[in-house]
């Protein structure tokens, strides 16, 4: 008897995954691969979106002729800021531009000029050029005219996943909402420079995250979301699992503290220490705060590691050391929020010199108490005025005691966790269309916590 699953694609800038969930949410099918990049007309490096057209289509094939599983459903889970714009028969008229290239310094004094600096303010992100792939369109039409005329559709990269699928076209709130520029978080509706510059017309209607189309295989009906942005997916479960408000702190190579309890405006002052909004699946704003903390990780152990003499993955079996921790918090000086300016402020520790230190294991505390008195900013930026009692971690840091250790002493009063959750965005992605294939209830047991908390550091 072949077990019921639903198929998620799972698409990050650096891994092509494909995953087949059971009904109890397990992971009975996974596989990965890495596809080959192209370049645009300018020689930057992008997604080549034919060759992954076609990983879409041949995984989907693959699966579908594994007799053991019989898929009741399709969703995705992709990266934010990549627009795939396609002509009247789905052909892409541009390439998938990367969010990383530089986006041209005169066109965006134009933007910003025509339109308020406080349009950053509105829309609840700061200035970040492609990142706000809103922009990525207005640069077609002021740079190719010609190309713009022959978009039919604008399609960001999950709903074009899901257009390869089912040639239906739809856009998505959790994709609009992650720091495009487009959407209107006082008003609710996409942005007016949205209708000024026509870029309305390319926008196709807005579905809800749980909708689905049909596709036929076989003879076979299958339901076929409509794509998420991978942050707001990875959200999903722990808004499953828990009623009580908390924070996520999501760990990688940025470290982005997710309140989904906080509806507050953004402010001036939180934009320029590098907060926004997401919009959650269910439309909701998340206020968000973003420390680059993992890539300043990765660089110090690095540096320390060389100095002392050790591999660069010595840390990861460093315990944590609650005499050295406690005799060096004493040394540091604490930052204040003044001092601290944003998501790619590098922490004290880039300033220290090794020499001072007596071993790597003594040199990597100091690091990572040096992030934490960041991390503890950052995430008190999203924290105030709520009733979060919660902190959840989960990512690389959600494994490592030192940080976990040094994180709960930032924050006495409430409980922190690291949280483990096999694939969190890609579970999401099933979890959002629920409904449509599984016959079961929702898990209780989807995320894994471990409690941290100790009394000596936290007296300090």
């Amino acid at each position: 008897m072949s077990i019921n699953v639903i198929a998620v694609f799972d698409v990050g800038r650096t891994n092509k995954k494909i995953f087949l969930f059971d009904e109890d949410y397990h992971i009975r099918y996974e596989k990965e691969t890495h596809l080959k990049e192209t370049k645009d007309e300018d020689g930057f490096e992008c997604e080549d979106v034919n060759v992954l057209t076609q990983w879409v289509k041949d995984s989907l094939n693959e699966v579908l002729q594994l007799t053991e599983f019989d898929i009741k459903a399709i969703s995705i889970s992709a990266h934010g800021a990549s627009f795939v714009n396609i002509d009247e028969n789905g052909t892409a008229v541009t390439p998938l531009y990367n969010y990383l290239k530089p986006f041209p310094e005169e066109l965006q004094k134009q933007f910003y000029l025509d339109y308020g600096n406080d349009l950053p303010k509105i829309t609840a992100s700061p200035v970040l050029g492609n990142l706000n792939s809103g922009l990525q369109l207005y640069w077609i039409r002021y740079t190719s005219p010609e190309t713009f005329k022959k978009i039919k559709y604008s399609l960001h990269l999950p709903q074009y996943i899901s257009y390869a699928l089912t040639r239906k076209a739809s856009s998505d709130i959790t994709s609009i909402g992650c720091h495009t520029h487009l959407w209107d978080f006082e008003k609710n509706h996409y942005h007016e420079w949205v209708t000024k510059e026509n870029l309305i017309d390319h926008l196709p209607p807005i579905l809800q995250a749980d909708e689905t189309q049909t596709i036929s295989f076989n003879e076979k009906n299958i339901s076929t979301g409509i794509g998420l942005h991978d942050s707001s997916a990875a959200l999903i479960p722990y808004l499953k699992s828990f009623k009580d408000p908390f924070i996520l702190i999501s760990t990688g190579t940025w470290c982005i503290s997710l309140n989904p309890f906080n509806h507050s405006p953004l402010t001036d002052e939180e934009l320029k220490k590098d907060c926004l909004c997401y919009l959650s699946y269910e439309g909701k704003p998340v206020k968000a705060a973003r420390l680059f903390a993992g890539h300043e990780h990765e660089e110090q152990i690095k540096r320390i590691a060389s100095y002392f003499h050790q591999k660069d993955d010595f840390y990861k079996n460093a315990d944590f050391n609650e005499a050295m921790a406690l005799s060096l918090k004493k040394q540091t000086n604490p930052l204040s929020e003044e001092e601290f300016h944003g998501g790619t402020q590098p922490s004290a520790f880039i300033q220290r010199k090794l020499s001072s230190f007596h071993s790597a294991e003594e040199a990597y505390h100091q690091l990572i108490i040096d992030i934490i008195n960041q991390q503890a900013i950052s995430t008190q930026l999203v924290l105030k005025m709520t009733s979060v009692n919660r902190i959840f971690v989960d990512g690389g840091f959600s494994k490592n005691p030192i940080y976990m250790n040094l994180l709960a002493a930032a924050f006495p009063d409430l409980k922190v966790y690291g949280a483990s959750v096999a694939q969190a965005s890609a579970l999401g992605a099933a979890l959002v269309l629920h409904q449509h294939w599984n016959t079961k209830s929702v898990p209780t047991d989807l995320i894994e916590l471990n409690a941290y908390g100790d009394a000596h550091l936290m007296s300090l």
